[in-house]
């Protein structure tokens, strides 16, 4: 296969609302550009990036998969990314690597919420940014209101660069407002007649000319002399123009298609090889919180942004050439993990498809197999090379299940498949909770859970159910009280003795000093669970010798793991230790830590106790149309409305609901908008649960203790 130098490489994410059409209009690219003798369908499941079984069944995109095509000696990289909100950690690795980003907009809808997504995603990374009306041809399809919703929402940036000479099924012509010229399209697609813009469409196209060539020079001082001296640019220099805005995300070109009939494809290629960024055009983050450029010379460096496992071949490893050449054979360093690491063999991917080659320059993109140690996000470079690229930040988890084993005996291999595949999809989370005595896994939606299911079933072959999570409790008081114990113990030999008295009361930022108590000493401890305990040690007269108030703090924080009211954990506590006794002979470490573990939990029952929940503070985006089912389904799940906001047609809602009326959230939410609305969610705070549920938490762990 041929080596591209950097300055002919072009790597754009493309991204698009499910059923908007990008993985057709990958198809169709490819097709177009004689990369590929024959256009996939997603119907007949013949595509080349959807080529997992899973997606062929569903026929949609579940993983992020990467195509090349060569047009006109340029080699075009397309990242083609998921659609539905369960699968984007696939859109977070692309973009990673990516030096564009191309949105396929719905014309019979507009901008959608995974629209508004796919934009903010690729906003955050300062992505030069092309969007693409599809489905022109569609019935229900309005390109004017799509335009419109898209300026009001990216803002006066949006500029058409083509509108269709008509829409619907009498949809056969583009018109592009660059190059002031018509292109026609046979009824089966393809290569279009250039032709004179028509007279009834000329005053429409000149006045859009008007506003790109404006647009342009508005964005560039040179370019604006230029202008005014003129009153015109040239070709050439709306290009720089456009580069120029587009780099600094200024201006975001718009462009027409029909990606099942082949049209439309050859312009968008022409301009993504003639304007869009080269790799070395944007400044890259590094660890370090420097910026970087790819650069073609000096040491090699390469960053992974995606790890996946074949049968027969093993791990593959997904990179991106950052600096300099790579070269199979070549001996490099995980900057991450300082381990030396001799590169395999080489492969430009197309889909499951993978090329040999002996050497990729910087900036393009590759896979090798059976790196050891490697994952998502390392850099591995040369050993005096310096450059550690930032990781890849993936989107925080909605819905979280636990996982229950059918089979004994069978643990190891769970974590051995977990662990594979939390590498291959770092979107996943996997907790093993000593807590709730539960593996859970924290995923971005059912689907995303039910394929990790799948997996599991199939591919690992193990006998595991999904199962309802517990709920990560936390016990507190709202008063104080005062406890007494007595640990005494003789039954031949050596004897235990303590006595213990403990004051209990709520811990809060800024609570006053006991004046009633002699304090001599402070322990402020920040709990691994959250919140505070504060241990006092109020003891005068040597009634309790200094050297058992570690095995007192001992038992408090045992039983402060194992709650005394529903075996949670607790929080927020201040203890003083403030009387006792002990023998010269039976006192010892282990009587004290019993004697303050019963105390505490003797006072801890008398002082109000409060179960508390985990709140989140989550951020629903949805259309309008479902504003007040969405409204008030969360406050039946007990949640508190913060406020609300809209950015065009596209609203939002921010609430704090509790993490128990969240666990089936994402399917109830896709289920009531018809799986238009997204939500993102983080923890908040602990907050009281009520009454009646606290009376049931209690009673379920009374009922299993006594089992």
């Amino acid at each position: 296969m041929k080596n591209y130098p950097t300055g002919k490489i072009r790597n754009v994410a493309l991204m698009g609302h499910a059923g908007s059409g990008k993985t057709t209009l990958a198809e169709t690219m490819i097709f177009e550009s004689g990369s590929s003798h024959k256009r996939g369908s997603i119907e007949k499941k013949s595509t080349l990036s959807d080529y997992h079984s899973l997606e062929k069944e569903k026929q949609k995109s579940i993983f992020g998969s990467v195509l090349n095509l060569d047009w006109r000696g340029t080699k075009i990289n397309l990242l083609d990314t998921p659609g539905t909100p369960d699968y984007w950690g696939h859109v977070s690795d692309s973009l990673h690597v990516a030096d564009s980003a191309m949105i396929v907009l719905n014309s019979e809808y507009g901008v959608e919420v995974g629209t508004e997504a796919f934009w903010k995603a690729a906003e955050r990374r300062k992505l030069p940014t092309i969007l693409v009306a599809n489905k022109l041809d569609s019935e229900q399809s309005d390109f004017q209101k799509t335009v419109d919703m898209a300026k009001e929402r990216f803002g006066r940036g949006v500029v058409i660069v083509q509108f269709p000479y008509s829409e619907g099924d009498d949809f056969h012509a583009i018109v592009d407002v660059l190059k002031m010229t018509m292109y026609e399209f046979p009824e089966a697609g393809g290569k279009p007649d250039k032709l004179p813009i028509p007279e009834s469409l000329k005053s429409q196209a000149e006045l859009l000319h008007n506003e790109l060539v404006e647009t342009i020079a508005e964005n560039d001082e040179s370019l604006l002399d230029l202008y005014f001296e003129h009153g015109e640019l040239d070709e050439y220099q709306m290009r720089d123009g456009l580069k120029i805005g587009m780099l600094n995300r200024d201006i975001f070109p718009l462009f027409c298609t029909v990606a099942d009939r082949n049209m439309g494809s050859g312009r968008l290629m022409g301009f993504i090889s003639n304007v869009s960024p080269d790799p070395t055009e944007r400044e890259l983050p590094l660890k370090s919180g420097d910026v970087h450029r790819v650069h073609s010379d000096g040491d090699p460096a390469m960053f992974v942004f995606r790890s996946t496992s074949e049968n027969h071949v093993g791990d593959l490893t997904y990179f991106k050439v950052m600096d300099g050449s790579i070269e199979h054979g070549m001996d490099l360093v995980n900057k991450r993990t300082g381990d030396s690491l001799r590169l395999g063999s080489l492969f430009v991917p197309q889909g499951e498809k993978r090329t040999e080659v002996s050497t990729l320059e910087a900036g393009d993109i590759g896979v090798t197999v059976k790196l050891k140690g490697v994952m998502s996000g390392d850099t591995i470079a040369g050993k005096s090379s310096d450059v550690e690229f930032e990781p890849i930040k993936y989107p925080e988890p909605t819905i979280r299940v636990a996982l229950q084993l059918l089979n004994e005996g069978e643990e190891d291999k769970l974590s051995n498949a977990l662990h594979q595949i939390e590498k291959e999809d770092p979107s996943i989370r996997v907790e093993h909770s000593q807590e709730l005595q539960q593996t859970i896994l924290h995923g971005l939606g059912e689907e995303h859970l039910n394929v990790i299911l799948h997996e599991l079933q199939n591919r690992f072959n193990l006998n595991v159910q999904f199962i309802t999570p517990r709920i990560p409790y936390r016990e507190t008081i709202t008063k104080r009280s005062d406890a007494h114990y007595k640990h005494k113990k003789q039954s031949g030999g050596a004897g235990q003795f303590a006595e213990v008295y403990l004051s209990i009361e709520p811990w809060y930022e800024g609570i006053p000093d006991r004046k009633d108590l002699n304090v001599r000493d402070v322990q402020e401890i920040t709990l691994d669970w959250g919140g505070k305990l504060v241990f006092q040690n109020c003891i005068v007269g040597g009634v309790i010798d200094n050297r058992f108030m570690p095995a007192i703090l001992k038992g408090i924080m045992e039983k402060m793991e194992n709650g005394p009211m529903s075996g949670c954990r607790v929080r927020d506590v201040r203890v003083s230790v403030y009387d006792g006794s002990m023998h010269s002979v039976d006192s010892n470490e282990a009587a004290f830590k019993t004697a303050s573990l019963m105390a505490f939990k003797d006072g801890f029952l008398q002082a109000s106790p409060q179960l508390l929940e985990p709140l989140y503070e989550i951020e629903v985006t949805l259309p309008a149309d479902y504003m007040g089912d969405v409204m008030s389904d969360l406050s039946s799940r007990r949640g508190q409305i913060l406020g609300m906001d809209s950015e065009g047609s596209i609203q939002k809602i921010k609430a704090i609901v509790p993490l128990q009326e969240l666990d089936k959230y994402t399917t109830r939410l896709k289920s009531m908008t018809q799986g238009s609305a997204t939500y993102t969610r983080q923890f908040h705070e602990y907050g009281p649960v009520p009454h009646d549920i606290q009376k049931r938490v209690m009673e379920e762990t009374l009922s299993a203790e006594t089992a």
